[in-house]
């Protein structure tokens, strides 16, 4: 069996530790050999202290893996067989302004979804198309795994403006599966969940324990109307909601079917003083890296959990696994639709079912949206497509259009207004969107 050689560009990140366990976990079908953690200078500290709990990890398992720091991505890059990017182009500095700028506009602030989200994106996708001219030329058959947020429209981004061979991932699936196991108290063998639609704008619309749909009893005993994500509030649905929507809805779905109850949760955690929820991450990442550095700490830190990247190495070691290892196996994820979704592009990048094997993730066709889902999915898309363009031209009129078609903003004088500020604000990382037209 082939030895691996794995790039993590965002080495520094919290969520390093949960990737190692997955590595430790798989280690037999998945023999990795190097794995090297990327990042730029004001993550090197961070990254520093990662590897240094990696080899502690690993040397508990008795596995040899040589573990590297580089701040030099292309160096890094040389020769690579899958590259992870789990980076967030401003730090957790610029997530707070995605979080907290909207909100002076009576608008949603979140990190993936809404304006916040936006920005992000367009932060995000110049430089992860950098990334991917370095891939191109110093290893062109390797694997991109994305957890880069926005995932979905990062993801889009690439496999549209580059050759990079790229799948994207998001661990909302499989905490979905994971809490569906748990209330049916069955082995996951046993039951298959159908997800269609985008990242973070996805929902469940089959699940068949056995071969039988049971989703619609399980909708009347209000099986998922929980939220599963650690940074979403969790606001009960009325007892008849799920029932008449007829799906299982992700978490962030939230933001869009019940807008002003979910504003009204942010502007109360910023009254009653809890601050923004990067504010909760950047004190949650203190206590973590101070838990990292400890010499004795072998394993991953119970306390990562809190993180919100529960089930994280999951997703990406099994996805690479399959990969590798032309074991074709059934996994959610984002890939080009092709036709799988009929009221989405062939062309745009959507979250569902695929089998994954060598060749990558092939998505299982499942028809038309549901009638009452279909709208908002195909407004997202266009807000998305339309997103992508503004990052790859430049053009500050493509990013008002795009800002515009989001569904959780609603006049236009009030858009041009917050996204002038959030370029402003965003500074060097988004001052390549020119005053009116192509940079």
């Amino acid at each position: 069996m082939s030895e691996i050689k794995l790039v993590v560009i965002g080495g520094g990140s919290s969520y390093s530790p949960e990737l190692v366990d997955g590595i430790i976990k798989r280690y037999t079908s998945l023999p990795v050999k190097e794995l090297i953690l990327v990042d730029i200078e004001r993550g090197r500290e961070k990254t520093e202290i990662n590897c240094a709990l990696s080899k502690r990890m690993f040397e508990k398992a008795g596995i040899n893996v040589d573990v590297k720091v580089s701040l030099d991505r292309r160096a890094a890059l040389a020769g690579a067989d899958f590259i992870i990017t789990q980076l967030r182009i401003g730090g957790l500095e610029a997530r707070e302004k995605d979080e907290m700028i909207p909100l002076k506009y009576d608008l949603i602030g979140q990190e993936t979804t809404g304006p916040g989200g936006f920005a992000n994106a367009l932060r995000t996708i110049p430089v992860m198309l950098e990334i991917c001219r370095d891939i191109e030329e110093l290893c062109p058959e390797a694997w991109l795994i994305n957890f880069t947020n926005p995932s979905g429209i990062v993801t889009e981004a690439v496999l549209g403006h580059s050759k990079v061979k790229c799948i994207g991932l998001c661990n909302i699936a499989l905490n979905t599966e994971q809490m569906l196991q748990k209330y049916l108290k069955v082995d996951k063998s046993r039951l298959r969940c159908v997800f269609v639609g985008l990242n973070h704008l996805s929902i469940v619309k089959n699940v068949y324990l056995d071969g039988k749909d049971i989703l619609p009893e399980l909708l009347t005993q209000n099986v998922g109307g929980n939220s599963l994500a650690s940074n979403i509030p969790d606001i009960d649905f009325p007892e008849d909601f799920l029932s008449m929507l007829g799906y299982v809805p992700s978490s962030y779905l939230r933001y869009f079917y019940f807008e002003e109850q979910m504003l009204r949760e942010e502007k109360a955690r910023i009254e009653k003083g809890i601050g923004s929820r990067a504010a909760e991450v950047m004190n949650i990442e203190k206590k973590l890296f101070a838990i990292y550095r400890d010499q004795e700490v072998k394993i991953k830190p119970a306390e990562l959990s809190k993180r919100g990247g529960a089930l994280y190495s999951e997703a990406a070691i099994s996805v690479i696994d399959s990969l590798h290892n032309n074991k074709p196996e059934l996994h959610v994820v984002n890939t080009l639709n092709r036709g799988a979704i009929s009221d989405l592009p062939a062309d745009c990048v959507v979250e569902t079912n695929c089998l994954v094997n060598r060749e990558g993730a092939i998505p299982l066709v499942s028809g038309a949206l549901p009638e009452n889902f279909r709208g908002l999915a195909q407004q997202v898309n266009a807000y998305e497509q339309l997103t992508i363009k503004a990052a790859v031209t430049g053009d500050r009129g493509k990013a008002l259009m795009a800002l515009i078609n989001n569904p959780l903003t609603h006049d236009a004088a009030v858009t041009r207004e917050l996204l002038d500020e959030l370029i402003e604000a965003h500074g060097r990382y988004l001052s390549y969107l020119g005053k009116g037209g192509k940079k």
